[in-house]
């Protein structure tokens, strides 16, 4: 008796719309955390965030 298994490729597609929502999730995301932290009271967190901000050409003020 012949037990062989044939194993079939796993397809996993990514809509376009998957796609648009995971990198809209992911941006908004990153906006909240350097909005957070932009605001933040704690002096080093901002000034960690405000120097983020210049090396990324961000507009801050």
């Amino acid at each position: 008796m012949n037990t062989q298994q044939t194993s079939l490729p796993i397809q996993t597609s990514v809509t376009a719309a998957s796609r648009l929502a995971q990198i809209g999730l992911a941006a908004f995301l990153g906006l909240v955390v350097l909005g957070v932290a932009g605001f933040a009271p704690i002096e080093a967190i901002h000034n960690a965030s405000h120097d983020v901000r210049h090396s990324l050409a961000f507009p801050c003020h």
